[in-house]
Formats: C-alpha cells, structure tokens, sequence
C-alpha cells in the first residue's frame, strides 16, 4: 500500500506541475529535475530510490493526493482528475504495445548518455525527453489537452517542459502498476490510500 500510495502520489505531482506551468509559466525547479530524472532510473533498489529516496520528495503529490481523495469536495479539481485519468489510459495502450515498450527503453538509454554531458534540466535534455513523449506516447492515442495561458503554452520551452513532465507522469503510472495499483483500487482502497497518504505526510 505504501508503495502504491507514493507512486499514485507521483502521478498527481506530475498534474499538478503540469497545471501549475501551463497556468503560470513557473514551477518549482527542484521539483521538475526530480520527477524528469525519474524517467532515467530504471533499476532502481526500491520504489521510493526512483524519487531521490525521500519522501519529501514527494510532499506535494501526498497532498494533492489526500486533497482529492478526502471528503473536501471543495479540494477536488476536475482538470487534474483528468490528466492523473489520462496518464492511466496511456500507460494502459503503451503496455499492450510492446514494441512501443522497447521503442521507450532505447530512446531513455539515448537520454541516459546524454546526462553525461547535460543537466536534466538543460534545454537539450528536457527536448529529448520531450520528443520521447511526442513520438511514442501521443500517437498512442487518448491525447491528454492541456489547459492553460495559450501566451505561456505557445513558448516552446514550456511545450518541451510539460511533455517531459508528462513522460514522468507514464513512467510514475508504469511504476504504480508494478507495485500492484490498479484503477478499481483508488475506488474501492480509497480510504486505505488516504490514510497511508496521511501517515506519509506526517513523516516528512
């Protein structure tokens, strides 16, 4: 549970710096090269080493999480209900498509060698991630449309920003999988998942 409670949390830290972005053109920086280098850490010792071993790491997403999974309706938000639901249905068409699997794995190989050189922040970097989105994700079908300042989504830096973010936002749901979450959980478990959230707040 734990480890399906902090994977979930990463999907909803994901929306919500993709929101935030696309709405104000800012986001935490050490929060956006945590979750981008999420996507280069494929053998990780555990769930958590993929999110720099910390659960701090992850605040804001237990937040979102228990915001949206309490009885507070007035915390809900339809638009990251919808990316957090539409990072689901993508990471469920990419897992039927294995060739599209291992399409993924090499263009994160070529992203990995490049951390050699660049920052995963860096503007190369986060348009390699970038591309891995728009070319292998997105024909997937099922597009998830951001909202937003159309002033703030026009600038291709920020285009670059959100599809990277939105590739960390798959590698969080493949994870999440992995480790057992499945979408009738976060019904049926809903108030397991809120209380682990809550205890995970309550440690950092």
């Amino acid at each position: 549970m734990k480890e399906q409670t902090l994977t979930f949390a990463a999907i909803c830290q994901v929306s919500y710096l993709v929101q935030q972005l696309s709405r104000t053109g800012q986001i935490n920086d050490e929060e956006l090269a945590m979750l981008l280098n999420s996507i280069t850490i494929t053998s990780p010792e555990n769930t958590l080493a993929v999110y720099g071993g910390e659960i701090s790491h992850l605040k804001t997403g237990l937040q979102v999480l228990t915001d949206h999974l309490g009885n507070q309706s007035k915390s809900k938000d339809p638009e990251l209900t919808r990316y957090i639901v539409g990072l689901l249905n993508l990471e469920r068409r990419l897992t039927k498509k294995p060739e599209n699997m291992q399409q993924l794995a090499r263009r994160i190989e070529q992203a990995q060698r490049q951390l050699d050189h660049y920052e995963i922040t860096s503007d190369t970097l986060l348009a390699s991630l970038a591309s891995i989105y728009s070319d292998i994700i997105s024909p997937l079908g099922a597009r998830i449309q951001v909202a937003g300042e159309p002033e703030i989504l026009k600038q291709p830096i920020n285009q670059h920003k959100i599809r990277a973010l939105l590739l960390a936002g798959i590698r969080a749901t493949v994870l999440w999988r992995q480790v057992g979450g499945k979408r009738r959980n976060i019904l049926f478990a809903r108030t397991k998942i809120l209380a682990c959230g809550q205890e995970l707040l309550e440690q950092i």
